[in-house]
């Protein structure tokens, strides 16, 4: 039987794959207004701000954008998710709706790849989102008891793993745990969907992707990108890299370590260059594209595309950018241990 993860590792073979870019990005640019998020919904909270709703509540907007992206170029797909778990729409007071969102948005872009594919018949693949929460597993938020945490692991693993079941329900191939903060946060979820492709009885491929918090390389549970590797490199994900963080310059050097060691495909999508005063992106597409392009000649990616800033008009330019280039060759797995503090350790070779 062939996969989507098969099918996406053959066509990785021969191209670089695009991914899409900032669905929250195009929702700002509608100006919606709280009766656009709420819809018919009975809710008591505001839910402005509240992207992952607009799945239940504007259907037709979140199909229209994710279909922009894939007339843009895009390979894959990633669902409208990325706070469509009960920790985050806790502030919503909309934790009862988490399966009905990501059900409907796992099922949105599965329409949008299914009918793109029928038209050109070059594969999409649907990427379930998860995002990090606004809760950490490594660090204390409060200062006065360092050992104190707003979550433990297993109710965090779970909260992940009712967003796991329901993408996959909505028809996601793939599940990507993103823009990952805290590598504690990030095994969780990695544990989640281990245990849900126990449970199906077939493959769940992981992507995996970290963000950086500062210029260093490092997140903000103190990880430095090869550290990093080592702490999820045993789930064997389909795709591992960055996304976020910065610009595509800033990220190049850590870009380089990680594609340097990691034995799978290195998927990368920054942010339109570092927001302005107002919080908006300014980098023009044709900036964004000539970075990655960079990228692309000196053999550090498999799979690029673009995070906060990104449009359409990045996506496409990006796609171009990667047009006839090779993909980066993927290295192969070293003979020993390694293990990993905040550093790498290499323990026998």
């Amino acid at each position: 039987m062939t996969t989507a993860s098969h099918v996406f590792r053959a066509e990785a073979e021969k191209r670089i794959l695009i991914a899409d870019g900032a669905l929250g990005t195009e929702f700002q640019t509608r100006r919606l207004q709280e009766a656009d998020y709420r819809g018919q919904l009975d809710l008591a909270r505001d839910q402005r701000g509240n992207n992952d709703i607009l799945c239940l509540t504007r259907r037709e907007l979140v199909s229209e954008i994710t279909d922009s992206y894939a007339a843009a170029g895009a390979d894959i797909l990633s669902t409208n998710t990325f706070n469509a778990n009960r920790v985050s729409q806790a502030d919503y007071g909309a934790e009862h709706l988490v399966r009905d969102m990501n059900v409907a948005a796992a099922s949105i872009a599965r329409e949008v790849a299914d009918r793109r594919r029928a038209e050109d018949g070059r594969p999409r693949f649907v990427a379930g989102s998860i995002g990090p929460t606004n809760k950490t597993l490594s660090l204390s938020p409060d200062v006065n008891d360092p050992a104190y945490r707003a979550i433990d692991f297993d109710t965090l693993k779970a909260v992940y793993r009712e967003q796991v079941d329901a993408l996959v329900e909505g028809g996601s191939d793939f599940i990507l745990i993103e823009t990952i903060f805290d590598t504690l946060n990030a095994k969780a979820g990695i544990v989640a969907t281990l245990e849900a492709e126990q449970e199906l009885g077939r493959e769940l491929p992981l992507m995996i992707s970290m963000t950086l918090t500062d210029l260093s390389g490092r997140n903000l549970s103190g990880h430095t990108v090869e550290a990093f590797w080592a702490s999820v490199r045993h789930a064997r994900p389909l795709t591992v890299g960055l996304n976020c963080s910065f610009g595509a310059a800033q990220l190049r050097p850590h870009l380089a370590s990680l594609a340097s060691i990691a034995d799978t495909l290195i998927m990368a999508y920054p942010n339109a260059g570092l927001p302005n005063e107002l919080g908006e992106y300014d980098e023009a597409a044709a900036h964004t594209a000539a970075q990655i392009g960079e990228w692309i000649d000196s053999g550090l990616v498999n799979v690029v595309g673009g995070c906060c800033g990104t449009t359409p008009k990045h996506i496409a330019a990006i796609a171009e950018a990667a047009r006839g280039r090779a993909p980066r060759s993927i290295p192969a797995a070293r003979n020993h241990t390694l293990l990993a503090g905040l550093e790498p350790m290499v323990i026998a070779a």
